[in-house]
């Protein structure tokens, strides 16, 4: 499953640059598919769809940090538990139960992500 900021955050930007996939992103930032991953251009996602991965999409949180489901493997293949957590001051990086993925999903989406 993604791991998801809460409203706790304070905004300290501790977990942004421990982040490998690049999923984390400042309040009020948009964000794509292609930022700091392999992919560029017109690609086929994990379920299926065309996308387009330099498109920039809408900021999912205006006021905090957040992460991006879709970029978010939990650290799998990268490292033993998610960094964010790991690193995060007030403990507001928690499993986001709205998307709960298996590790082998977690994995394809990080050799996805990465052209591995």
């Amino acid at each position: 499953m993604a791991i998801i900021i809460t409203d706790e955050c304070i905004n300290c930007d501790a977990c942004i640059v421990e982040c490998p996939n690049n999923a984390i992103y400042e309040p009020a930032q948009e964000w794509a598919y292609a930022d700091e991953t392999a992919l560029s251009g017109t690609v086929i996602s994990l379920s299926g769809d065309e996308i387009d991965a330099d498109e920039m999409n809408e900021p999912i949180s205006e006021e905090f940090y957040y992460i991006v489901p879709e970029k978010c493997t939990e650290c799998k293949g990268f490292h033993d538990e998610p960094q964010c957590a790991s690193v995060c001051p007030v403990d507001c990086c928690i499993p986001d139960e709205n998307h709960v993925e298996t590790e082998e999903v977690l994995l394809a989406k990080k050799a996805w992500l990465h052209a591995e």
